[in-house]
Order: structure tokens, then C-alpha cells, then sequence
């Protein structure tokens, strides 16, 4: 079966989700990331898995539930975060973020069998999800994260590497309000529609 790894920040005001502020306080935005890492996980936590492992910068709260394994991301820049997750992986991976509350265990669960690799692309040129049938660290080393290009980059190197590739459907992260809005919409029984519905109440868009 295969290894599920979030990687992730611990909500802490100021340090996550700050392009949601403006309109939302840094208060606010901490309390959308931790209910988007919430859903994030509980979905993980409903999908068929060898291991589930949050990869975190920060220190677990209230909101981690049972059944996973909590690691320190590792030093450097995103792309060498995410290379040391996939390194701590002796078999089948699939590495989302905390971005994606409307994530689904459906989603989630992913065959390997007719494929080497998959790529979950973002609408905002990144990628929200990446699996590998057998973990290579190289794979991400040197490949420019948080452009618009990022996403075709890191799909470009799949493909250069000579795996067969199987995309996922295309997600939309939240980075903004208007993010945030449409997330909450596609999944309003979820507790990051239900944070902003209370945010929303007492900001204004």
C-alpha cells in the first residue's frame, strides 16, 4: 500500500496563509490554515494506507488526529523539503499539502500498478499533489517552486526521468480570499467552509 505524507506548516498567526491578509486578520488566516489542515488530514486519515506521515515545520496540535507519524521537514528550500519527505519512504508515496481542504479520499487513493508516477496539477501553475512508485529524491531537487511554471517543471522532470505519468484532476489551492471562497464552495460541509462562513461575518470582503 502506499505512504501518505502531508506536508505542512503549524498555524501560527503571521506565519501561514499570510496572502489572505488583507481582508482576514492574521488571527484569522492562522485559524482558515488550521481548518484547512484539519480537513486536510481527516481526509488522509480516510484513505487506505501503509503509513501516514505529517511532514511538518512547527510544533502538532489539537487538530492532528490519530494515526499518524509526525516529522520535521527538512532544511532548505521547498523543493528540498519535499525531496527529504519523499527520502524517508521505502516504498510508494503520495505527498499532498495543507492547501486543498476539498481534497477527498477518493482523491487520495491511488494505484500504482500501470504507472510510475502522479501529478495532481493546480490552477495556479503548482501542483497539489505528487505521487511516486518508488521515491527518488532527485526527482524534485532543483526544480523552481512557487512560479507559474513550477507545476510543468516538476512534470517535466517526471517525464525526462522516463516514468509514465497519470495525472490527477486539477485543484485549486488557497492562497487568497477569493481562493478561499470558491474552495469553501466545493466542499461546504467541511470545517474550513465553516471558519470562513464565521470570518466572513465579521470581515469585510
Amino acid at each position: 500500500m502506499t505512504t501518505l505524507l502531508v506536508i505542512a506548516k503549524e498555524p501560527v498567526p503571521g506565519r501561514v496563509k499570510t496572502r489572505l491578509t488583507p481582508p482576514f486578520t492574521p488571527s484569522e488566516a492562522a485559524a482558515l490554515a488550521e481548518a484547512a489542515l484539519a480537513d486536510t488530514l481527516r481526509a488522509v486519515a480516510a484513505t487506505p494506507a501503509a503509513r501516514r506521515v505529517l511532514v511538518l515545520d512547527g510544533a502538532p496540535g489539537p487538530w492532528l488526529p490519530p494515526g499518524f507519524d509526525v516529522v520535521r521537514q527538512g532544511a532548505g528550500g521547498l523543493d528540498e523539503r519535499l525531496a527529504a519527505a519523499f527520502a524517508g519512504c521505502d516504498g510508494p508515496a503520495l505527498l499532498i499539502g495543507m492547501d486543498t481542504p476539498q481534497v477527498t479520499p477518493r482523491l487520495l487513493t491511488v494505484d500504482f500498478t500501470d504507472c510510475d508516477a502522479y501529478f495532481g496539477p493546480a490552477e495556479d501553475g503548482g501542483f497539489w499533489a505528487l505521487g511516486l512508485a518508488e521515491p527518488d529524491p532527485a526527482l524534485l531537487r532543483g526544480v523552481p517552486m512557487s512560479t507559474p511554471v513550477t507545476g510543468a517543471a516538476q512534470r517535466e522532470r517526471l517525464v525526462r526521468a522516463g516514468l509514465r505519468v497519470r495525472d490527477l484532476p486539477r485543484l485549486r489551492d488557497v492562497d487568497t480570499a477569493a481562493d478561499a471562497d470558491a474552495v469553501a464552495a466545493l466542499a461546504p460541509r467541511g470545517k474550513f467552509a465553516a471558519r470562513l462562513a464565521r470570518c466572513r461575518a465579521v470581515t469585510r470582503p
